[in-house]
C-alpha cells in the first residue's frame, strides 16, 4: 500500500528523457520529505526514454497511458495523486532544494490563496531571473504565470481538471482563468524556486506562441462571461492596485485590437511586440513564459 504523503508532484514524460533524472533528483533532494513522485508516461515510442522511465527506481510511480497529450497526461497523475498538495513538473525543469517546502508554508500561512508559486530561473536557451505577481485581470489578457503552482488537490477537481481538448498548449493559462473565475487566487514565494528550460523544439514555442492569438479567442469564448465589459471593467477597478507586469489600462486597447484585426494579422502583432515582452528583455530569451 503507497504511503500518504503531503504533497505528489506529477511530471508528464512522451519522447523526453535527456533531463528526466535531473528533473526526479531535484524532487528527491527536497527539504520537504513528504512527496510521492509520479511519472505519467504519455505513449513514449522512444526507446531510449521507455528504458529510463523502466529504471526510475522503486519510489518513483510510472503511469502508462497511450498518447493524448500534455493536459490528458497531467490530469492521470493528478488523478492518481494521493497527496492533499500536486505540483505538475515537466521532465526538463526543476526545483531548488527548498522549493515545495516553502511553497507549502506560504500556502499554510495564507489559507485565503488557492495556489502558489514562485519567480522563475529561465535555463537552456534563455537566461535570467523572471520575477512574477499574481493579478487575476492581466491573466485574462496574456499567461503571466508558469504552469508549476502548487495546489490543493481539492481544487484542481473542483475546477475539473485541465482541459484535455487544447493540443496546442496554454492548458494551464485557461485552468489559472478557470481558478480565478471560482474565486481561487495565487500567491507567490518572492525568490527563484523553478528552473524552467526554453527551449526552440519546446511546445510553447513550437506551436503555442505561433497561435496565440487563436487560442486566446477560445478561451474568451469559452469563459464570454468573464470577458463581458462589464465585468471586466469591475475586476479591473478591483485588481488595478495589484502589481502587474504592464500597465493594465493597456488591456483594454489588446482586446479591442484582438477583435478588430484577423487572426492571422493579430498573430503577426504578438510575434512583433514579443520582442519587447518582458521576459525578453530580462532573460534575453527567444520567448516569454
Amino acid at each position: 500500500m503507497r504511503k500518504q504523503p503531503a504533497v505528489s508532484v506529477v511530471i508528464p514524460c512522451y519522447n523526453t528523457h535527456a533531463y528526466l533524472n535531473q528533473t526526479i533528483c531535484s524532487v528527491r533532494g527536497q527539504t520537504f520529505q513528504s512527496i510521492e513522485i509520479i511519472v505519467v508516461d504519455d505513449g513514449s515510442t522512444d526507446p531510449a526514454t521507455i528504458d529510463c522511465l523502466n529504471h526510475l527506481g522503486e519510489n518513483v510511480l510510472v503511469i502508462h497511458q497511450s498518447n493524448q497529450g500534455l493536459p490528458a497526461a497531467r490530469n492521470a497523475g493528478f488523478a492518481a495523486a494521493c497527496g492533499e498538495f500536486v505540483l505538475p513538473l515537466d521532465a526538463d525543469d526543476w526545483l531548488e532544494a527548498d522549493a515545495v517546502e516553502k511553497l507549502i508554508n506560504v500556502l499554510k500561512q495564507s489559507p485565503e490563496a488557492g495556489f502558489s508559486f514562485s519567480h522563475i530561473c529561465m535555463e537552456g536557451e534563455g537566461q535570467g531571473v523572471l520575477t512574477k505577481h499574481y493579478n487575476f485581470f492581466e491573466q485574462l489578457f496574456l499567461n503571466q504565470l508558469s504552469y508549476c503552482l502548487m495546489l490543493r488537490k481539492s481544487l484542481w477537481q473542483a475546477a475539473g481538471g485541465y482541459d484535455e481538448t487544447m493540443q496546442r498548449g496554454y492548458e494551464d493559462w485557461e485552468f489559472n482563468i478557470r481558478l480565478g473565475s471560482m474565486g481561487y487566487f495565487g500567491i507567490v514565494v518572492p525568490v527563484p524556486l523553478f528552473h524552467y528550460r526554453v527551449s526552440r523544439n519546446g511546445m510553447l514555442l513550437r506551436t503555442s506562441n505561433k497561435v496565440h492569438g487563436e487560442i486566446w479567442e477560445s478561451i474568451r469564448h469559452k469563459h464570454a462571461e468573464i470577458y463581458g465589459a462589464t465585468n471586466l471593467f469591475r475586476l479591473w477597478r478591483e485588481w488595478r492596485r495589484h502589481p502587474s507586469t504592464y500597465p493594465l489600462w493597456l488591456y483594454f486597447g489588446w482586446l479591442t485590437t484582438a477583435k478588430l484585426l484577423p487572426s492571422r494579422a493579430f498573430a503577426a502583432l504578438f510575434r512583433v511586440l514579443r520582442r519587447y515582452s518582458h521576459g525578453r528583455r530580462v532573460t534575453n530569451a527567444v520567448t516569454e513564459i
